[in-house]
Formats: C-alpha cells, structure tokens, sequence
C-alpha cells in the first residue's frame, strides 16, 4: 500500500502552512500572537451577521417602535447631510425591490459623507422606529456585501448556505494583506476543513458528560460557521468553560503546590512589638481590622506558607494591619520585606511607619533604585547581616544583590503592578534549612477593590481577608464634575480651601504613548498654575522623573504644609497620605479608568476636614459638540464616549470601592482590570466574568476536584489534560508556584 504524502493534520504545524496564508500574511499574524494553526481556530469572531432571516423594507413598519432588531440588504439609492447645527444630520437611502427606508446618522458626519457610494450593496442591522410616520433606522450596523457593480458571488454563498455569519477584528496592517473579515472567513473554512479531524479532545469525560457540554470539535466548529442559533449558544458556552476551566486547573495547581508541596514558617503569633503598637495608637482598630489580623496570625503559625490577599477600600487602614504582621515576624527573629510599586509610594510608607514605631525598637531601612551609593551600601549590609527587620522598598528588593539574613515575611503592596516573575524573585530569597527552602509567608494588599468574581480568577489560589468599613472619622469626599467653560470658579474654590490653610492637588494624566508628553503636560500646568493663576502661593510640581531625593524634598515640604499646592503626574494614585490635603483636582478625567480615578481621590479626606474631588473635563461631556478623531470609526468612537460618561457618572453617584470595582470591570473587561497577564493566568476571549458567574463556580468546583484527586494529572483519563496543558499552556504551567 502506498503511504500518503501529505503529513497527518497537526494543529502545532505554523499557520503559513494553511492553504491561502503564506509567510506574508503570517508575519502579520504573528503580531497578533496566530503563530499554529491552533492559534488561528482561537481567533474567534467578534460577532455574527445573522442572515438567516433577511426582512424585505417594504415589510419593516409591522417592526417600528417593537425595540427588535432587524436586518435587511439593500442597494444605497442616495445620500446627503442635511439640516443645520446642532441638529445636523447624515441620511442615506436604502432600497430593495419593496421598498425604501432611510438610515440616520447624527454623529461622525464627515466620515459616513466619504463612506458610500450610489449603487454599494449594504446589509444593514438595527432598531426600526418612526419619523412623521416614515420608518426609519437610527445608527445601523452595516456590513458591505458588494460594490456597486453587482458582484456578490460570496454573499449568495453565505446568505444561502450559512445563515450565520461571522465578523472578525481585522486592522489596517490585516486589510492590506487582505484579511479583512471576508478573508478571515476563507482562510478559516480552509483551516477547519483540513485541520478539523486533528482537533482532540482534552476535557475529563465525566466533566462533559456533567454539564452536557459538546465536542471541543463541534464546538471549535460551530464558533466560527454556526449553523443555529442553538449550535452558536452550545459552541460558546463550551468554549468559555473552557477558558475558565484551564483557568481554574492552574490555580488549583499552584495552590496545591503552595499548601502541600513547599515548607513555611511557624511563628508565634504572641507578639510583644505588635501589642506595643496596637496600644500606642492613637485609634481603637476597626472590628474589621481585629478580624484580618486574626486571620493572618492563623496563617504565620501554621507550618505551610501564607499566601493570602488583603483588600481593602482606600483609606480602610491596611497598612497598620500589614505593620502588625510584620512585627510578629520581628517579634521572632525574622525578617519583614515591604514591597511597594514606586519609589513615593515606598518612600511614603516608610515616613507612615518610621512614625508609627517612634517608640518601638525595630530597624527599619529603605531602598529604591535612587539612593546614593554610600546609603545603599549600609542598607544591603544591614539586610545581609539582618540588623534590619523591616526592608521597605521597590523592584530593587528583586535584585540578586539583596541578600536577606533571615526573610520570613513578605508584604506586596498594590500587587497587581507587580509580575508573577518579580513576586517568585521575592519570594526565593527565603531561608534554606538542612538543604531545603523555607518559603516565607506571602501577604499581597490591594486597594482596588476586586469583584467576587474576578477573586476567583486573579486570586482564585489565595486567602482572601476584606477590611469591610473605614475608621470613624472619615467623612464621604463630596465629588464634582466641572467643565472647560467652569475653570474660573474651580480655581475660586481652591483659593478659598487655601485660604483656610488646606492643601490641593492638581494631577495630570499618565499619556502612556509617552512618559515626556506626560511630563509636559504637567510642567506646562505647574507654570501656569504657579506664575498666572496664583502666583502669591505656593506650588510644587513632582513627577516619575525627579530623582528619588528630589521627590522626597517636595513630598515632605507639602506634609509640612511649606507648599499650598501640589501639582502631580499619576505617581501619587496611591498611599500618599497628606491629612490637611483637602481637595484633588483630577485634569482630563474622561482619560482616566475608574478604579485609578477612585484611588486618586482617596489621596485626599484622610484628615477630619471636609475633603473634595473636582473631576475637570472638557466642555463637549457637558453636551457641547464633540470633537471627532479621524483615527477612531463611529462605532469605536460611540462606544468609548458612552464608557466616559459612564465613568464619570459613577464617580459622582457613588465613593463605594467595591461599586466602583463592580462597573470598572464591565467597562473594561476582566482582561484589562487587573491584566490577567500579570497573574500568569491565560486571558478570557469569550468568558465574562461578570455574565458567566455561574459557569465560573462550576469550572472551579471541577477543576480543584481533579487536582485534589490527581494533583500531576497521571491518571488515564487525565492524560489528555495533562498533554493540553503541556502543549499549550507551557508557559503558564512555569509560573505555578508564584504566589
């Protein structure tokens, strides 16, 4: 018998081997991460042309005012802009053999006035409502089917054979090797009509079989050509319990790695330091403060590693509890490292608790990366000899040059800002005893708080403790939204709050394309603000740039209340902690995300006084009209307005943390809230965390219950888990044992 020629399909083989891609179009591919032809199955659609039931316009006023979605094709017949400001408007008209109607479009008229030509064959999704009688459809999605010279081959053979059609993301750099949706379309029938037999399955039996979850074949099929509605619905449910579960599966192997693989410490947790602390205050703690120390002292006296997340809202008094943490490690010859994201941040922390243990025997050092040699010096011998108990600092703690005596305690502050990579450097420099590691205990805060959810993914392998209620004494910071138009009476407001012998800050946003335009604008506001507006007070200006003493100069003369005001580029989001500041001006709010909008007003209201947050924007979020961007399309420019207003919104209505948690993860997807790739977890392409809630606990229940019964995945019906998973989530699997 002859052997075939042609290799067995092999979902590994590199996409340009599949017929109609090529080395061209594969570079562009690779920059989307499409590197196999698994990658490219895994390129889902962003969303489906349902064709399956096409309307003729001459039916459509039985749909008018009915809140259904429609769609129908037709030939564009005309277009013109017509009316005036502000009422201005972009109208085309759509025919078929029935009929006409008109689409309405009030937004981005300049674009849609170059979008169409007479003749183009459209299909057009929407809302039919009414207008003086005449049906009529506002801000359509349109797909184009053919130009205007009548050649629609493909669309004849999608509306008959596919009655659901798939849309893919595509961009410029994709289009001009043309794989723009359509061309996503062929290449993927292609991949699947050849590679689909390769496609195995890696889910347990029982796990399918519980939940009644289709074939990863059918399933990898039916995403990209449905064939149903029905089809469509079982395709994405398996997929996203798919990306929960494997999500789940390392989260459970991480934690058992943690709890029942590596050795910890043993403290006792009767600790003369943290009482002498606890009684030295000039605060009672909260009952909520008493119950996560509790719980953490539970922890650092079991013998297996802590790895447990403190979160807490701002201002909810986390630092206190990680000082009590720290000083029972003291209390027991070890030591405590103090992580913090940036140097203002760490340098403010070691103010906050060189004052809070003024009359308490601890050592405590600082080190950031901007330190004088002779200093940093002493500091690396104080923690290599371990005459420091407590190490406050930044990524400079990472460096191989850090060498602990005794390291039993690690606190990561804000750690989301962290990598998995830098956690495990950190972690790795604990004690080795008889040839084996001691794992210190591991305790991360944070102070956005994080949706249950969204718990369960990012810190699904942790301990959760929540500081549910402020201290007494904190009045609600009253929030405002001012425009362009109202900056006259802003500036009045803060020389009144001055005048009463508060302080202000006024912050620039972070412009990520570049650090220098970010810096620029806060320089040119400094310079305005300092020798225009008031020039008989004064300003300080601190941004990331500043060396490490400069920054500590200008933070300490604002302390000490030797500056009025304080100019400032997003280095101070968070732990900056200025009691008598007593209002927060947020520059170009509409370009911040919420949770850092939330952290940044929690700068202020740490004293007794009634604190403010005035969020400036520009005059077109008060209803004036928008400036439009060439560079953004009209739906990508609609949607992030309608994200802005929202944002801004729950500023005002709202200064509940968990609230503000809640709506920041709709707006931005769990992918982007924390950056799933900062916990070594694989991102959520179709799963959402807010939606899929109880497809969520499922996979967890599943995934912890096969890793507690078969922790390597050696058993046989697990094999082709274990196999997926080395294939495939490699790169994950090496971050197990990050905390």
């Amino acid at each position: 018998m002859q052997r075939s020629t042609h290799p067995a399909p092999d979902l590994n083989t590199p996409v340009q081997y599949v017929k109609g891609i090529g080395p061209k179009r594969s570079d562009v591919l690779r920059k989307l991460g499409v590197r196999t032809v698994r990658d490219l199955l895994c390129y889902f659609p962003r969303d489906y042309l349902d064709l399956s039931r096409v309307e003729k316009i001459g039916d459509l006023r039985q749909f008018m005012n009915s809140g259904q979605f429609v769609t129908v094709v037709g030939r564009v017949r005309t277009y013109d802009t017509i009316g005036r400001p502000p009422r201005q408007r972009f109208v085309l008209v759509l025919e078929d053999e029935t009929g006409t109607i008109s689409l309405i479009f009030f937004q981005s008229l300049r674009y849609y006035q170059k979008a169409f030509e007479v003749g183009e064959l459209l299909a057009v999704s929407g809302k039919v409502t009414a207008f003086r009688n005449q049906a009529q459809i506002v801000h359509p999605s349109i797909d184009r089917l053919a130009a205007g010279d009548g050649e629609e081959s493909e669309l004849e053979g999608f509306l008959h054979t596919k009655g659901i059609v798939p849309k893919y993301s595509s961009s410029e750099e994709l289009r001009t090797v043309r794989l723009d949706t359509k061309g996503f379309r062929r290449v993927m029938k292609t991949a699947l009509e050849y590679y689909g037999e390769a496609i195995e399955e890696w889910l347990p039996l029982p796990v399918i079989e519980r939940h009644g979850l289709v074939s990863n074949r059918d399933a990898l099929q039916s995403i990209h050509f449905p064939e149903s509605q029905a089809a469509l619905e079982q395709s994405r449910r398996r997929l996203k319990f798919d990306e929960l579960f494997s999500m789940q599966l390392l989260l459970a192997l991480r934690r058992k790695n943690v709890k029942m693989e590596f050795s910890g410490l043993s403290f006792s947790v009767e600790s003369r330091l943290a009482r002498q602390l606890v009684d030295s205050v000039p605060f009672q703690l909260t009952k909520a403060q008493v119950k996560v120390i509790k719980e953490i002292a539970e922890d650092m006296k079991s013998p297996k590693p802590m790895s447990r997340l403190l979160q807490g809202d701002v201002g909810s008094g986390k630092t206190i509890v990680a000082l009590v943490a720290m000083l029972i490690a003291v209390d027991n010859g070890y030591q405590a490292a103090f992580m913090a994201p940036t140097e203002i941040l760490a340098e403010q922390h070691f103010h906050t608790l060189t004052g809070l243990l003024q009359n308490i025997h601890v050592n405590l050092r600082l080190l950031v990366s901007g330190q004088k040699k002779r200093v940093r010096d002493s500091v690396l011998g104080d923690i290599r000899e371990g005459v420091a108990g407590i190490v406050i600092g930044t990524h400079a703690l990472f460096q191989e040059a850090v060498k602990f005596a005794k390291l039993g305690l690690v606190v990561i502050d804000e750690q989301h800002r962290f990598g998995v990579s830098q956690r495990l450097a950190l972690k790795g420099k604990g004690i080795t005893v008889d040839g084996r590691p001691l794992h210190p205990d591991m305790l991360v805060m944070t102070a956005t708080p994080i949706p249950r959810t969204l718990a369960l993914t990012t810190y699904g392998d942790l301990d959760v403790s929540t500081i549910t209620e402020l201290p007494a004494h904190r009045k609600r910071i009253k929030t405002t939204l001012k425009y362009e138009s109202q900056r006259e009476s802003t500036y009045q407001f803060l020389r009144e709050e001055i005048k009463q012998g508060r302080q202000a800050y006024v912050v620039y946003p972070l412009v990520e394309e570049s650090e220098k335009l970010d810096l620029k604008a806060a320089t040119e506001g400094y310079d305005l603000l300092s020798n225009q507006v008031f020039p008989d007070l004064k300003v300080g200006l601190v941004h990331g740039r500043l060396r490490s003493e400069e920054k500590e100069n200008i933070m300490d003369a604002f302390k000490n209340r030797l500056l009025d005001m304080l100019v400032a580029t997003t280095v101070i989001e968070v732990g900056v902690d200025i009691p008598n500041a007593t209002v927060m001006v947020i520059e170009h709010a509409e370009r911040f995300g919420l949770s850092q909008l939330h952290q940044l007003r929690g700068r202020v209201g740490r004293g007794a006084s009634q604190s403010y947050c005035i969020l400036m924007a520009p005059d077109w979020l008060g209803g004036l009209q928008r400036k439009l961007t060439a560079a953004a399309s009209p739906d990508d420019e609609q949607e992030e307005q309608r994200k802005t207003e929202r944002r801004l919104k729950a500023m005002l209505e709202t200064t509940d943390g968990f609230k503000i948690a809640e709506i920041d993860l709709e707006l931005r997807g769990p992918g982007d809230f924390f950056g799933t790739r900062q916990s070594g977890l694989p991102s959520l392409q179709l799963a959402n965390l807010l939606t899929d809630g109880d497809l969520l606990k499922l996979a967890r229940q599943d995934a912890f219950e096969v890793v507690n019964r078969d922790p390597h995945l050696r058993l046989p019906g697990h094999l082709p888990l274990r196999k997926y998973f080395q294939e495939w989530m490699r790169d994950a699997i090496t971050l197990i044992e990050a905390g």
